[in-house]
């Protein structure tokens, strides 16, 4: 049987590049076969990062069969994964974020959850002297997913093995860090295309705070004023995903990576007082600045009061 494996839904550039890193690993290393699979369409900087390296994209599956067995990475939280996913047959679970709880397994399993800013960077680790082995394609995914989560470093979460990881990957590589995370935040800034209710679900995590469903969407980009410019269509769709997502709110952050910042759109009073009672912000008219706000799993989600 080919175990899945796959990270969340909304597929980030480490939700993308990790399963695929990982099914290489399973295939060529252990002798298990492995398939790399997404939860949905990758982000621009996730395509940017396929296109880049030349890796075809994953297949996109909508849910799990009773049985399958899965490795499941870049997150723990039923919400985000599969409707069906504690009827598939759990294999192992590869993460940095907090235990949420709800997985159910069929037996022991493999669990590493590290307190590092990117699932690529504990799978490098896991992988040890076999890293020597990967292809110059899936170690560029790899160095790739450590840049985006880490913002090129910029990011609170971020650890010094992660930068150190990184760093060795782009000297395997032949690359400049700088030179390339400018041409990464170059193409997850490229939002022209996007719907405003596709922008909403691009990056997005349901969290709920005291009775309160959110969903937690982060905008990461060089250039704000693009998103920012829309602010009144976006306020308006988040109404329609909230309804469609059966959520109370969508929180919309736009994370300025260069001027390390995020600003909070404020479509209503519930916002308002999310911003006032989360981060001591005081919010006049329909957005408000929240300097050095960076990371949703480290700034963002321990904070939200109600």
């Amino acid at each position: 049987m080919t175990t899945q494996v796959f990270g969340h839904k909304s597929p980030d550039t480490d939700s993308t590049g990790s399963p695929i890193l990982w099914a290489w690993y399973l295939n060529e290393v252990k002798g298990e076969a492995a398939e790399p699979v997404l939860l949905g369409e990758p982000n621009t900087e996730a395509a940017f990062m396929l296109d880049r390296w030349n890796l075809p994209k994953p297949r996109i599956i909508e849910d799990v069969a009773e049985g399958a067995a899965v490795v499941i990475v870049d997150t723990n939280n039923p919400a985000e994964l599969p409707a069906s996913i504690n009827s598939a047959d759990i294999q192992a679970i590869i993460d940095h974020h907090k235990l949420v709880g709800g997985l159910e397994t069929k037996g022991p399993i493999d669990i590493t959850v590290r307190p590092l800013a990117c699932t690529a960077t504990i799978m490098i680790d896991l992988i040890g002297d076999d890293v020597a082995k990967i292809p110059e394609a899936i170690k560029g995914a790899a160095l790739t997913c450590i840049l985006s989560d880490t913002l090129e470093f910029r990011s609170p979460t971020t650890t010094p093995h992660d930068r150190a990881v990184a760093e060795k990957l782009a000297a395997d590589l032949g690359l400049d860090v700088s030179a390339y995370a400018a041409d990464m935040f170059a193409a997850k800034s490229d939002v022209s295309s996007f719907s405003d209710a596709e922008l909403i679900r691009m990056d997005s995590k349901e969290y709920e705070v005291d009775g309160t469903k959110f969903r937690v969407s982060v905008l990461e980009t060089t250039a704000p004023g693009v998103v920012l410019d829309r602010k009144a269509s976006l306020a308006e769709s988040m109404v329609d995903v909230s309804k469609e997502d059966g959520v109370d709110q969508v929180l919309l952050f736009v994370v300025d990576i260069l001027n390390e910042e995020a600003t909070l759109l404020v479509p209503n009073d519930l916002v308002k007082g999310v911003a006032e009672k989360s981060f001591g912000a005081s919010v006049e008219g329909d957005s408000v600045v929240l300097p050095g706000v960076m990371s949703r799993k480290k700034q963002i989600i321990p904070n939200l009061k109600v």
